[in-house]
């Protein structure tokens, strides 16, 4: 009762805030004064001969950025034709994939046509949010074509907010603040904190390999943060040290992914929905054989786990969340003053999934998160500090899915219960139940001409 009064306090208290704060009240004109003091360059003008060249250059430059984001179909393809549409060359299409772009600059006589893939790796924050910053400007006329491969040409060489060290630090707060809310006891903490230390490590040094050798990578991760469980377990250790064999993985887990993968099947986007969803398969099936081969080289040890997110109090959970919130801030890069309404929206989502786990059970409070989310993350967006709803989404996503259902659905199957597939059913189905919030959430936000998720 206590964590659910606090839930209904944090929801009040976002609301009023939310409400307090003097949204834009001309949108075009804010987004423009700030593309053009962070470009200081040319805009399109009514005076400007539409260019199929330039204009292809630039849908190829956003579009690829759009893509190594993590934007889905439907966002690129209406940026991109807003784009086309602003340079004089409104017949122009695009043909989006998970990691490649097709595109057709077409008008006025002229027809250029190119395809480009995507870059290798994921962006920060700070360039998911300057990625939008530039997006806004280029599609509203704030900028011309040459000027938006220019300004993204400069972001994909922005160097990261905060050196490697602390990103490294918070990779393991990370990491114990969501053990809390998988249920582990002090101990579990610890470990967590200790293993994700070393996985950031490992994975900020991966970031600097070619992509072949990520597949390697992630088993070699997973093997090593599950063999340090497996064998403490082995020495008798409590079973609250459990979570330490997920949380390390956080950022490994294919979460985001498999939902865009649902939004875009659900959309029509069919090729495109079903290679991340395959995609997104091959990633929990690298995991899960690192999990398997470590379980097979120490056997698997013996341990009664029950998920238990209020372990160490009703409190702990939403200190967790704050920890959680500052540590993915500097983790993955995030723009110093995005960093308080990161916090807001992954209060308001942990608030949303408390309170519908209470009302609605454990699915279907995933449900229920994502249709609060999302437009709390539009919301923010249009504020004049506030981050690209995608950079506030993304880290609340890795609180909207009750990991403790794929938790025990995998310590079941490890320890040789047939029924823990049911649990793994119920996991995928609350991948489904995101999905679905975050398309129904998605028609209730007030996108402007900014693209929400």
């Amino acid at each position: 009762m206590t964590s659910t009064f606090i839930a209904i306090g944090v929801l009040v208290g976002a609301v009023i805030l939310l409400l307090a704060l003097r949204p834009r009240a001309q949108h075009d004109i804010a987004i423009s004064a700030r593309a053009a003091v962070i470009t200081g360059s040319l805009p399109v003008t009514g005076e400007d001969e539409p260019d199929a060249s330039a204009a292809l250059a630039a849908a190829e430059a956003v579009g690829s950025a759009m893509i190594q984001a993590g934007y889905s179909v439907d966002t690129i393809q209406n940026v991109l034709g807003d784009i086309a549409r602003v340079n004089g060359l409104p017949q122009s299409e695009a043909l989006v994939f998970p990691n490649a772009l097709l595109v057709s600059a077409r008008g006025e006589g002229q027809q250029q046509t190119g395809a480009v893939a995507s870059g290798d790796g994921q962006l920060l924050l700070s360039q998911v949010d300057e990625v939008q910053r530039t997006v806004d400007a280029a599609r509203t006329g704030v900028l011309d074509a040459r000027s938006t491969v220019e300004r993204i040409g400069r972001i994909h060489q922005m160097r990261p907010t905060y050196p490697r060290v602390a990103r490294i630090v918070a990779y393991a707060f990370l990491s114990g603040a969501l053990s809390v809310l998988l249920g582990a006891s002090w101990t579990g903490v610890s470990l967590s904190a200790a293993l994700g230390l070393l996985a950031g490590a490992a994975l900020l040094v991966s970031e600097r390999l070619p992509r072949r050798y990520g597949a390697l990578i992630t088993v070699a991760i997973a093997f090593g943060v599950a063999l340090a469980v497996f064998l403490l377990l082995r020495s008798g250790s409590e079973g609250g040290i459990l979570p330490a064999l997920f949380a390390p993985l956080v950022v490994l887990l294919p979460g985001a992914l498999l939902t865009t993968a649902v939004l875009e099947l659900c959309t029509g986007h069919m090729i495109s929905g079903a290679g991340r969803l395959a995609a997104g398969v091959m990633q929990l099936l690298l995991l899960g054989a690192g999990i398997v081969t470590a379980a097979a080289v120490v056997g698997v040890p013996d341990f009664e786990f029950t998920s238990q997110p209020t372990a160490l109090g009703p409190i702990a959970p939403w200190i967790a969340v704050a920890v959680f919130g500052v540590a993915i801030c500097v983790h993955r890069s995030a723009p110093r003053r995005t960093m308080p309404w990161i916090l807001l929206v992954l209060a308001v989502g942990y608030a949303a999934q408390v309170l519908g786990g209470v009302l609605l059970g454990g699915v279907l409070s995933a449900f229920v998160g994502g249709l609060v989310v999302t437009p709390v993350a539009a919301l923010v967006a249009r504020q004049p500090s506030g981050p690209a709803a995608l950079v506030s989404f993304t880290p609340a996503f890795w609180l909207l899915v009750p990991g403790a259902l794929g938790l025990v659905g995998v310590a079941d199957v490890l320890g040789g219960d047939a029924a823990g597939s049911s649990s793994l059913i119920a996991t995928l189905s609350t991948m489904v139940a995101v999905a679905l919030g975050v398309l129904a959430g998605s028609s209730f936000s007030n996108r402007m001409r900014r693209p929400a998720l």
